[in-house]
């Protein structure tokens, strides 16, 4: 076969696939159309959810900075009145500082309704769950360990096992010891104690622990515990608190 003839066959060849690919383009177009536009679609759909988060993120971050500042800032007592007979101040005393709060009270009552506030608007952020373990801890610094302890449970459950699923599983025992849910306490301190992957340091958790054997009249288990931490923790900032126990709990006339 001439070369010119081979040439013909191919440009022949090359005409035909084109034309099946034409063919076929024109058969399939609205899928090959259709199937581009739900990619777009998708891609829009995925830059738009993370253009959503980094908003929600920011969002909740804020509210949540906001609470902290609250819960930062500075009580300042009013000026006590002059005593009965002293002559008036030639000036009024000077109001509050800006951001200021009267009592402790308070300004925790503040704090803990912007926690609150964040932790309801943004559930499933870092920043929502940090919001509720601090609104917890609030909660708990108010004296109001029924509450508290639901705040807590509500961590654990959306945090899992989290820094903050386990600081809130450490704020729960504690709440629970304060209200006298003794063996609950024991039983979440022991767990915390075991976790070998745990975010609490251990000797924290122990010294926790012996205290609350101390609370519920389990000398003998506190002694223990606490002889643990001198012996296992001998560096740490809870050992010469533990040691003191020991030798309390070993001196003459102790029980």
């Amino acid at each position: 076969m001439k070369r010119s003839e081979r040439h013909h066959l191919k440009e022949n060849e090359l005409a035909t696939s084109v034309a099946r690919a034409k063919e076929t383009f024109e058969e399939k177009k609205r899928e090959i159309i259709a199937g581009a536009i739900v990619a777009v679609a998708i891609l829009g759909a995925v830059g738009g959810y993370f253009f959503w988060r980094s908003q929600v993120d920011s969002a909740s971050r804020a509210m949540l900075s906001e609470a902290l500042a609250i819960a930062d800032a500075p009580v300042v007592p009013p000026a006590a009145a002059p005593a009965p007979g002293s002559p008036a101040p030639s000036t009024p005393p000077p109001g509050p500082p800006p951001g200021s709060y009267r009592t402790e009270q308070a300004k925790l009552e503040a704090a803990l309704g912007k926690f609150l506030a964040a932790a309801d608007r943004y559930p499933s952020t870092t920043s929502g769950i940090a919001a509720r373990y601090q609104a917890a801890a609030t909660l708990a610094a108010l004296g109001r360990n029924a509450e508290a302890m639901t705040r807590y449970k509500e961590v654990i459950e959306r945090a899992g096992d989290s820094i903050y699923g386990d600081s809130a599983r450490l704020g729960l025992a504690t709440a629970e010891a304060l209200a006298g849910q003794y063996d609950a306490s024991i039983a979440a301190y022991k767990e915390l104690s075991a976790k070998k992957d745990g975010k609490i340091p251990v000797d924290g958790v122990l010294m926790q622990l012996g205290r609350t054997y101390a609370m519920a009249g389990k000398n003998a288990d506190a002694l223990r515990t606490f002889q643990r931490i001198v012996d296992e923790f001998p560096q740490s900032g809870y050992a010469q608190a533990a040691r003191r126990e020991v030798d309390n709990a070993k001196a003459p006339g102790a029980n």
